[in-house]
């Protein structure tokens, strides 16, 4: 996994780059991230409670998702946004927003494209309010991503 983590500029808002070779077709991928029935099998950081994550996901741009889950602490958690840009197999573009800090609106965008028999995955995050915020979704997203290396093996 490649991990880069960038600013330009002194106004800029930090992001992230993280890209994953992933042993399965993009459709795979892409059905992994806009299929709730899946989506609830891998997401979420590491210590995420068993059978907690919930998903509704209206995968078109304009349509919401909103993601909850409950850490082994008992602690609540739900994300939301709105899809920017849907382009099946390729490429998803959506708003993220935690239910707690919702004025902290940041930008990902998911990239699939065919690699071998695979795909390559570059998962870009940004627009974060400061560089704690992005350090510890950087931890959460390499926690998730080794899940979903497992889920589509």
């Amino acid at each position: 996994m490649a991990i880069s983590t960038a600013s330009s500029g002194p106004a800029a808002r930090p992001g992230l780059t993280l890209t994953r070779r992933l042993r399965a077709r993009p459709e795979k991928v892409y059905a992994a991230w806009t299929e709730p029935e899946n989506l609830v099998r891998w997401f979420g950081p590491a210590n995420v409670k068993p059978g907690s994550v919930r998903a509704e996901l209206d995968v078109r741009a304009g349509g919401r998702y909103r993601i909850s889950f409950t850490g082994n602490d008992g602690e609540y958690h739900e994300v939301g946004g709105v899809y920017r840009d849907v382009v099946p197999n390729e490429r998803l573009v959506f708003s993220w927003a935690w239910h707690s800090t919702p004025e902290r609106e940041s930008l990902v965008t998911v990239s699939l494209r065919p690699d071998g028999a695979g795909t390559l995955l570059t998962f870009h995050h940004e627009q974060f309010v400061d560089e704690t915020a992005r350090d510890n979704h950087e931890r959460g997203w390499t926690e998730l991503f080794a899940k979903l290396e497992d889920f589509i093996a």
